[in-house]
Parts: structure tokens; sequence; C-alpha cells
């Protein structure tokens, strides 16, 4: 049994049982958005302590200005930042994993053998953003949420097709070999 060639830059499917890397399909987070509130917080902030420093009342003084600014600053824009920054998705060409949280950590996978089912939901702003949810069901576990998700129809090929691929390379390695090839033998 002989390997197939490369078709249109595609890679080489491994041998029969040989163990395959996982690789990194796509990282991604979701859209930034939501962020937009903390940027209008941020300009605001600092166009009130650009006006009010040195500008106080008799008795405030500079450095509560600068406190209070501080907190807002570290409350609305930060924190909202942060939660952002640590919700990360990552599909690889075994998994899809979810990875979130700030000062814990959280994470969930779903393997892409086990199969499972994307279901694509675009509301009307997710639309005008360019983007979507998907939810992705294998009927055992809960669904996992992909919410906000930029360049969503990619993103949904690519999942589809690594259910695919994955559920493929399982039933081919499932059947035996045929009579006379090793499984150690490189041209098997």
């Amino acid at each position: 049994m002989t390997q197939p060639s490369s078709i249109a830059g595609r890679p080489l499917a491994p041998a029969p049982g040989a163990p395959t890397p996982e690789l990194r399909v796509a990282r991604f987070r979701s859209h930034a958005r939501r962020l937009t509130w903390s940027a209008l917080v941020l300009i605001a902030v600092a166009g009130v302590c650009g006006y009010f420093y040195d500008n106080l009342p008799a008795p405030l003084e500079n450095w509560m200005l600068l406190t209070a600014a501080a907190g807002i600053v570290l409350l609305l824009v930060l924190l909202p930042f942060l939660a952002w920054w640590s919700h990360v998705y990552t599909i690889t060409t075994r998994r899809v994993l979810e990875r979130s949280g700030i000062f814990g950590s959280r994470r969930r996978e779903l393997h892409h053998v086990r199969g499972y089912t994307v279901r694509e939901h675009r509301g009307i702003l997710q639309r005008m953003w360019g983007t979507g949810t998907l939810t992705l069901t294998n009927g055992v576990d809960q669904p996992m949420r992909l919410k906000n998700i930029p360049h969503i129809g990619l993103v949904h090929e690519a999942l589809v097709d690594q259910v695919e691929v994955n559920q493929i390379l399982a039933h081919r390695d499932a059947r035996p070999l045929p009579p006379g090839a090793s499984e150690h033998d490189p041209n098997a």
C-alpha cells in the first residue's frame, strides 16, 4: 500500500496506525467589540482628569482625582480587558479547547474523533460585525458555545473538516492491515 501524493498543498495522510502529531489549526478570541464601552470610559476619564487637574475646588486635591481615576480605570477598563484577553479558543487537529479565567483557569475540550454537530447562529448585530456564535454538541457532554467568533464561516468550515478527517482516520485505523503488510513497514 502506498501513500497518496499531496494534492493542492494538503498534507499527506499518515500511514495506518502511525502516530500523528497534534497541530494547531487556529487560535482566536471573541470579537473585541465588547470592549467599546471600556474604551469610551478610558477616553472620558482621561478627559476629566485633564480638565480638572490643578483646577479642583479647595477641599479636593490632585491625588484624590488621580486615585478615583485609577479606580475607575481598573474596574471599568482593565478588568473587562483581562476577562476578554484570558478567554481563548484553540482548534487543533485533534480537539477544540476553550480556556478562560483571570485568576483561576477553566478549561474545556471536545475531541473531533467523537464527532459533534456544529450549529451556527448569527443575530442582527453579529451580522453587522461579521461574527457569530457556534454551538458544538456531541450528545453526551454539555454543549460548547463559541460566542461572537470573528470570521464565523471560516471557523465553521475548519471544524467540520477536522471532524470529517478525524473520523476517516479513526475508521481507517480501526480496520486490520491487509495481509502481508507489517505495522513497521514505512511503505505499507
